[in-house]
């Protein structure tokens, strides 16, 4: 397995559609993503993409938007990069990179809508500035999307769902407009939302019987 993840980190340099480290655009990316994908489509964000099902999915159901999966693991964006050249889908970029650096790579509104999809819980209180749908991911998120972008949040874990809804509806600082919430969406009116995707993460709780929670909302 180590040896694979070597060889996968070593194609990532040449995968054009792979923005990481060590390669000068990875420096001067910001504010200039309509020119690397060559036209000015509206820019689609998930964050924490893992292998890119989203990423990739959206882009084949939307060729007129554009879509960047973030993830700092690189063998796994290497299979969403995989994904998306064999499908020639060109409107499709990964950036290799900690989330909580994301306003290095893009400028005050250059995003018009965000998907986080089954992160990590950290339930421990301690750990609480590093979930995704933490405040201070939120800030940042709000600084990069254009004015009332639209986030969305899918998970399997009540305990994220809860916080997370409970920060948004009493939270001070977010704002969040529009929100929309379900702890079943495949048995409400939200499903079309989420375009009949579902992640590798997502099909293995659906087949443990497990309910995924979905909320979107402006800010």
């Amino acid at each position: 397995m180590a040896r694979q993840k070597l060889e996968r980190f070593a194609t990532t340099t040449d995968l054009k559609n792979i923005i990481e480290e060590g390669k000068e655009i990875y420096q001067t990316i910001k504010g200039n993503w309509a020119t690397f994908f060559e036209n000015s489509n509206p820019i689609v964000l998930e964050v924490g993409c893992g292998k890119g099902d989203y990423t990739t999915g959206m882009a084949t159901l939307f060729p007129d938007k554009n879509f960047i999966g973030t993830d700092i693991k690189g063998d796994r964006i290497w299979k969403g990069s995989t994904v998306a050249v064999e499908n020639k889908l060109n409107n499709v970029a990964f950036l290799r990179t900690e989330i909580y650096i994301l306003e290095q790579f893009f400028a005050p509104c250059e995003i018009s809508d965000i998907w986080i999809t089954f992160p990590d819980p950290r339930p421990r209180t301690k750990d609480e500035k590093h979930r995704l749908t933490s405040e201070r991911f939120i800030d940042i998120y709000k600084k990069i999307l254009a004015p009332n972008g639209c986030i969305h949040f899918k998970t399997d874990s009540d305990f994220l769902y809860e916080h997370t809804l409970d920060l948004l509806k009493n939270s001070q600082t977010i704002a969040a407009k529009n929100l929309l919430f379900t702890t079943d969406v495949y048995q409400s009116d939200l499903l079309a939302d989420h375009h009949g995707l579902t992640t590798t993460y997502e099909r293995q709780y659906l087949s443990e019987g497990k309910k995924i929670k979905y909320l979107k909302f402006n800010i």
